[in-house]
């Protein structure tokens, strides 16, 4: 806490396997990165889904679209995610909400990092109503059947996704 003009950096982390990153993860970048000195955005590996991109490739995939941001950062981590928060001295993880069925899932997440660490806070965001049904698996599955990704994904990446879907065999016509 700050007191009398004192300020304390503030550093958030917003986790996730951004497979790949989509207007809705854009929109709670934009958003966080306007509340916190410092925005670091993990791309995390999750065992229960089959990536489309590599770790190396997501971060350079979002690291293209946040360039606008100069307070953030984009890294990955195959880390427990309070592990990597300590080495950055970061206290607070965004989590974006489209529906009710992600508060489920993520309020036991965060009930669990609480435990590991009782620094850590997590910042539920909801997000825009534009993005409410927007998801990477929603994207490449849109992907593999040939649709106009321009209002989904950002436009530094479309060309990257549909190369990908179709270098993987991924395309359906």
């Amino acid at each position: 806490m700050a007191f009398f003009g004192e300020k304390i950096m503030s550093i958030a982390v917003y986790p996730g396997s951004f497979d790949p990153i989509t207007r809705g993860h854009l929109n709670i970048i934009r958003r966080s990165a306007s509340v916190f000195d410092e925005l670091l955005v993990c791309v995390m590996v999750n065992s229960g889904k089959n990536p489309l991109f590599s770790p190396e490739e997501r971060v350079e995939l979002i690291e293209r679209t946040v360039r606008r941001y100069p307070n953030v950062k984009v890294e990955s981590s195959r880390q427990l995610l309070v592990e990597y928060m300590k080495e950055r001295g970061a206290k607070v993880i965004i989590k974006g909400l489209r529906a009710v069925s992600d508060f489920d899932r993520e309020f036991q997440i965060a009930l669990i990092n609480r435990k590991l660490d009782e620094g850590i806070e997590t910042l539920f965001m909801p997000s825009s109503e534009r993005y409410t049904y927007l998801s990477s698996t929603a994207v490449k599955e849109m992907a593999r059947y040939g649709a106009d990704l321009e209002t989904f994904v950002p436009m530094e990446i479309i060309g990257d996704v549909l190369r990908k879907v179709e270098s993987e065999g991924w395309i359906t016509k």
